[in-house]
This record gives C-alpha cells, sequence and structure tokens, in this order.
C-alpha cells in the first residue's frame, strides 16, 4: 500500500505507473491544516480523472474529531473511492460511527449502501488492546492496519531497528484480523535510504503472517513483491499437494499422501496460499 500525500497534484497522477496493489491517498497527517480543503479537492478530482486501472483505492480521512472529518467522507464517497481508512482507531464506536456517515453518503449519491469497504488503523495502547472488538466491529472493513509511530509515542519510547517495541502490537492486531477473517497490514519504514533493514522489516512481518506493508517510497515496493514472492521450489511443491488432493479426491481416498507424508487441512490452505501469492505476483 503506497502512501501518496492528497496535496500534491503531480504524485496523484503519477501513483498509478509504481505498482502498487494499493494506493492510499493521505488527508490527515501527511497534510498541513492549511492544505486541507485543497488536499481533499484533488483526490475527489484524481478519483474522476486518472485511470488508476484494477488498483485498489483507499484514503486516509481526518478523525471525526477534526473538522474535516465529515467533509472528507462526503467527497471520497461521491467521487468513487473504493476503502476509506480510519485514523487513530481505539474503540469499534470509532468504525460504527464512520461507517453510518459512509451509509449515509452512499444512499446520497447513488452507491449501492454497503459498497465502500473500510479499514482501520490501530495505534495507540489503548486501540490495540481493544484490537478484536475493533476487527469484528463491521462488515465493511477490509482490514486493520498497525500505525507505529504514533503507538510508539505513546508507549513513550521510539521504534528500534529490530521493532521489538512492536511486537506485542503486531502479535495482537493479526490475531484479531484472523479472528475477524480480514486483512492485517503492517506499519510503514521511514528511512528510504536503508533497503536492508526494510527488506530484514518485511521478512520479519511476512514470517509473523502479515498480508502486506504500508510504504512510503516506490522504490521499496518491489523489495515488499519479492519477499512475498513464493520461490519456485515452494511453488512447484504447492502444486504437488493439490495435485495429490485431486487424485485422491477423483479415487474417493480418505486418506492423502505425497511422498510418504500425510497431507492435512493446514497444509493444503498452505499450499492455496502459494499459489495465490504466485498468481498475484506475475
Amino acid at each position: 500500500m503506497l502512501y501518496v500525500p492528497g496535496s500534491h497534484p503531480g504524485m496523484l497522477a503519477d501513483a498509478v505507473i509504481y505498482g502498487a496493489d494499493s494506493i492510499m491517498f493521505d488527508l490527515e497527517d501527511a497534510i498541513s491544516l492549511k492544505e486541507k480543503d485543497t488536499a481533499r479537492m484533488l483526490v475527489y478530482q484524481a478519483l474522476q480523472q486518472v485511470d488508476f486501472g484494477s488498483t485498489e483505492l483507499v484514503v486516509r480521512i481526518n478523525g471525526l474529531d477534526s473538522p474535516y472529518g465529515e467533509r472528507d467522507i462526503e467527497a471520497m464517497v461521491a467521487g468513487g473511492i473504493h476503502v476509506i481508512r480510519l485514523p487513530k482507531t481505539e474503540t469499534a464506536q470509532d468504525v460504527k460511527d464512520v461507517e453510518a456517515l459512509i451509509a449515509l453518503n452512499e444512499e446520497k449519491y447513488g452507491r449501492p449502501v454497503g459498497s465502500v469497504r473500510m479499514m482501520a488503523a490501530v495505534e495507540s495502547a489503548l486501540g490495540i488492546m481493544n484490537a478484536y472488538e475493533i476487527a469484528h466491529a463491521s462488515d465493511r472493513l477490509i482490514g486493520i492496519a498497525l500505525g507505529a509511530e504514533d503507538y510508539v509515542t505513546n508507549l513513550k519510547t521510539k521504534r528500534s531497528p529490530g521493532g521489538i517495541e512492536l511486537l506485542y502490537a503486531r502479535s495482537q492486531l493479526l490475531n484479531a484480523a484472523r479472528a475477524a477473517g480480514i486483512a492485517a497490514l503492517d506499519t510503514v519504514f521511514s528511512d528510504i535510504d536503508d533497503s536492508e533493514g526494510f527488506a530484514n522489516e518485511v521478512s520479519l512481518i511476512k514470517q509473523l503472517g502479515f498480508d502486506g506493508k504500508s510504504v512510503i517510497n516506490p522504490r521499496q515496493i518491489p523489495i515488499v513483491h519479492e519477499i512475498y514472492k513464493p520461490t519456485e521450489k515452494e511453488i512447484a511443491h504447492a502444486k504437488d499437494v493439490v495435485k495429490a488432493i485431486e487424485e485422491a479426491e477423483a479415487k474417493g481416498l480418505g486418506v492423502i499422501s505425497l511422498r510418504g507424508k500425510m497431507i492435512d487441512k493446514p497444509i493444503v490452505e498452505r499450499a492455496q496460499r502459494i499459489l495465490q501469492l504466485a498468481e498475484a505476483s506475475e
């Protein structure tokens, strides 16, 4: 998910060329107070005029506790945004309040009710403790994301190269997402010149089980794609597992084995996941 400041017309127009799976237009932290209204108008116009193809389009709105949140929701629903991302989500009620405004504007602008999806960014200790309730707060939610900078500030610490201070938050958020059947997205890595550190962090969050990574520079996109792309060996094994399943089912066998090893449900699910990632990487 590539962050794009909503106040830069050139970046808005060019965002699709970098090959990100998802583009997130930012109306919140990246935008100064005097540029809030201009950024909202620019993102609305980009949604109307730029061909983003099949790329998922997300907008990070300002909170409802600001003068801008409700106007952001109205303009983005009217403009045709796919997903609205809530900032600094701390309770399930935060999700429900935004959901109600989205529904009102879907009806107002003739969009099917429920068509605009939601993502919740969790950025505080309270939000992490309430992650399970947040993840279950709405059928519109397609995922929850970690916002690390505000979170570590709330903890009265700072980010470290190994990210030990984020381990609990990542685990809590990930388990909440899996319990709700939605995606988990990791936070940004702000040092764009530290490719090795970024790659190490992406490898870590992949191992933990995250579905993806937020990025702030197009140079980071291919690193994420390369790390998440299955190896040829993994793909070949996954194909063998699927083939073994199909052959066993065709023969009416209840027990499935491959090269002398039993194949159970978790192995099948991992194989299917690998093939899905391989297809997405093409």
